[in-house]
């Protein structure tokens, strides 16, 4: 039920949602140590207080669990991946980021996008991260039935086949604990709202805590 009407408000609101982003700060310059997340309105705290979304919850995880890093989140609310990749190159060279997490796909299958291009474009994503010396968390996500059983298999199966390809880490699915629980979604049936955030920083931070122990 959650993703239907995920679908039906995202098909009218997904040309609004990029210009609705610009609570989204900047990242400020990173590091050796820094933790750089590349995503959409799911990490880009669309529809939620400022500092309350799941990126900022590791960043206060970091500080208790590991300080040596600092996360930098440049998600902009509505993007693609095509959109992630035109962009990620400039984010690395700013940046220089010893982890990129990449949280994209979602708005391109909602617009019916070609899963042969999301898959490229996610696959030269991780290419660049990890030509600069990047580590990669891949965070997968997942589409309703009713875009047809074909579709929405493949575009599942596509995160865990570039988590292979490539040997990159894999967040299966990121609304993993919430997804069913309307409760734990903004009025517009999209977005996962304050409440569902440590859920979200939970689903990331077990694939994530582990890579900082490398």
């Amino acid at each position: 039920m959650w993703i239907r009407g995920y679908l039906a408000a995202m098909a009218l609101c997904c040309s609004q949602v990029v210009a609705a982003n610009a609570q989204a700060a900047p990242p400020q310059a990173g590091g050796q140590n820094a933790i750089l997340v590349i995503g959409d309105s799911l990490s880009a705290e669309y529809g939620l207080r400022r500092d309350t979304g799941w990126v900022k919850l590791i960043a206060d995880r970091l500080v208790a669990e590991a300080p040596e890093y600092q996360i930098l989140n440049s998600s902009i609310s509505g993007d693609t991946t095509s959109g992630g990749l035109s962009r990620l190159p400039a984010a690395l060279s700013t940046h220089q980021p010893r982890i990129v997490v990449i949280e994209l796909g979602s708005n391109d299958a909602l617009r019916g996008l070609s899963l042969s291009a999301t898959r490229d474009n996610l696959g030269k994503m991780i290419e660049q991260a990890k030509d600069r010396n990047a580590e990669v968390l891949l965070v997968g996500m997942q589409i309703p039935p009713n875009y047809g059983r074909a579709y929405t298999e493949q575009f599942q199966r596509l995160f865990a086949e570039l988590s292979e390809q490539h040997g990159v880490e894999l967040v299966p699915f990121l609304l993993e604990g919430m997804a069913t629980n309307m409760e734990l979604f903004q009025a517009d049936g999209i977005h996962p709202n304050e409440a569902a955030q440590a859920t979200l920083a939970e689903n990331v931070w077990k694939k994530l805590g582990p890579m900082l122990k490398q």
